[in-house]
């Protein structure tokens, strides 16, 4: 049984990310603000209720620890896109002063970080992308992530301080927090919930690889402590879908047709993004095994559910 601190252990990926490690046997102390009462189903974790940018609460919260997940972001891809600075300030330097704190809290084995697949490349490739190619991020969010898996690096090599980066491509599911305009999946069943319009970036052809979040969770899970021959892995299907085929899906899903939108899409927004999982696939031998429609059905339930709750 390993020793686990997740960041972020109350939002999305965090939140499932605990339910994965305590099913697979492993104390779980949960790092958040725990504005919301805990959304993970888990028993017996560890509330630590924290803030990222207090470093004498980053320095408690890794005592005793052996697997620190960094799992929390104070940015989104549009917070990040409308004041980098913020980024640099908050992401970045508090990842730092974590790193070291971790040094200095001689139990921690290894950090894993969540990091962006969907963003870091930042080109337009025809084959799926491999974790050897050149990121040339053009944001500001997916820029972010990459220093912070540079300094990562930097750390492992200044200090010995073992780490794993994970390129997740664009995550899915249940607990997605919609204030954060982060996901297009929630979003848009969110609004066709409500019976709004659905907003579309360029014509409908951008392509992304969609990964259901418990996937995400479960692969992570049960291979965060084995030994690893890459300090980088992507996670995702490895299967592209085009926003028009996505908006497809969801109402055959939901039952509604979507009153669409087409607005132009970013300059920083790249069109095509699959990512190639084979490095992980074949070292770990665990792929997702949650279809797009199941994903997609469990998510709109969900959303469904929470609505009827309130009402």
């Amino acid at each position: 049984m390993a020793k686990c601190l997740v960041l972020g252990g109350n939002g999305f990926i965090g939140s499932h990310l605990v339910d994965a490690l305590v099913d697979a046997g492993h104390s779980v102390r949960a790092f958040d603000k725990f504005s919301k009462d805990p959304v993970y189903q888990a028993k017996d974790v560890e509330v630590f209720m924290g803030d990222f940018l207090n470093r004498a609460d980053l320095s408690n919260a890794v005592k005793d620890i052996e697997y620190v997940f960094h799992f929390i972001s104070t940015t989104t891809p549009i917070t990040a896109e409308n004041d980098p600075l913020i980024d640099v300030e908050t992401n970045i330097r508090m990842t730092i002063e974590l790193l070291q704190e971790c040094v200095e809290a001689s139990t921690v084995k290894r950090v894993l970080f969540a990091s962006t697949g969907g963003a870091i490349y930042g080109s337009d490739k025809d084959s799926s992308l491999q974790e050897t190619e050149l990121p040339l991020p053009v944001s500001p969010y997916a820029i972010g992530k990459l220093t912070i898996e540079h300094y990562m690096r930097y750390f492992t090599v200044k200090h010995g301080l073992d780490s794993i980066s994970y390129r997740i491509s664009n995550p899915y599911g249940e607990r997605q927090p919609l204030r954060r305009k982060q996901g297009v999946i929630p979003i848009f069943l969110e609004k066709l919930y409500n019976d709004q319009q659905l907003t579309i970036l360029g014509d409908g052809s951008m392509v992304r690889d969609y990964i259901y979040v418990k996937d995400v969770a479960i692969s992570i899970a049960a291979t965060f402590d084995k030994d690893h021959k890459s300090n980088v892995y992507n996670i995702g299907t490895g299967t592209g879908v085009s926003v028009s085929e996505l908006v497809s899906t969801i109402e055959q899903i939901t039952g509604k047709t979507a009153d669409k939108q087409f607005v132009a899409k970013p300059d920083t927004f790249v069109q095509k993004i699959i990512l190639d999982t084979n490095l992980f696939v074949n070292e770990y031998g665990i792929k997702p095994t949650a279809s797009l429609t199941d994903g997609i059905a469990a998510t709109w339930q969900y959303i469904v559910n929470e609505h009827q709750s309130v009402e």
